[in-house]
This record gives structure tokens, C-alpha cells and sequence, in this order.
């Protein structure tokens, strides 16, 4: 299995940036997509971003378009989220999700970090 370890959060004034990032140790394959998702308190979660296994293909949910950015470094197993000019209103705990596909596309797991809390306060 997988192990998912996520980094990077705080406490940020609005108007700020915030880069989080998560790093998988453990190997199930070379194939797979990477996404973030958020929840705050009373809310269902929701999918901010997410990149396909080449990355060359990013989606953002329509909140965070312009502002926030996905990205990869397979040579270091490791899926970031940068946040530029963030609203009190992003302020959630922040998962990273992993899924794994065979090189047929056949799905091999899918796996979740532990949640980073992102507060943004004045």
C-alpha cells in the first residue's frame, strides 16, 4: 500500500499564499492521478484540483480558478497545491488523493493523506 504524508499548512492572513504539498512513500505503480480535495466544518468535500498522470491536464473547481495551481514531481512522488490570494473563505483541512491505474488503466487503489488544516484570518 501506499502511505500519503501531507505538509504545508497554517494560518494565513487573506490576501496570502500558501504551497502544500504531499509525498507518497510506498510503491503500486508508475500511473496515476493526483488530486486535492478540502472540507471545512458543517460542509461536504469538495474536489479544488486535480492532474492527470502525465500532467498535462489540470481542472480546478470553479472557486479557486485563477488562484490556485496543481502540480507534480514524479521524481520526488510528490503532488503540490499552490494558493495565491486566498479568502477566508478557503479555510478547510486539505486532503491529497492518489489513484493508481495499471498500464492498462485498470484502477489499483485509491489513497488519501491525512489532512492539513489551512486557516485564512485577519
Amino acid at each position: 500500500q501506499a502511505q500519503l504524508v501531507e505538509s504545508g499548512g497554517g494560518l494565513v492572513q487573506p490576501g496570502g499564499s500558501l504551497r502544500l504539498s504531499c509525498t507518497t512513500s510506498g510503491f503500486i505503480s508508475n500511473n496515476y492521478a493526483m488530486r486535492w480535495y478540502r472540507q471545512a466544518p458543517g460542509k461536504e468535500r469538495e474536489l479544488v484540483a486535480a492532474i492527470t498522470s502525465g500532467g498535462g491536464t489540470t481542472d480546478y473547481a470553479d472557486s479557486v480558478k485563477g488562484r490556485f495551481t496543481i502540480s507534480r514531481d514524479d521524481a520526488k512522488n510528490t503532488v503540490y497545491l499552490a494558493m495565491n490570494s486566498l479568502k477566508p473563505e478557503d479555510s478547510a483541512v486539505y486532503y491529497c488523493n492518489v489513484r493508481y491505474f495499471s498500464a492498462s488503466m485498470i484502477p489499483l487503489g485509491n489513497y488519501w493523506g491525512q489532512g492539513t488544516q489551512v486557516t485564512v484570518s485577519s
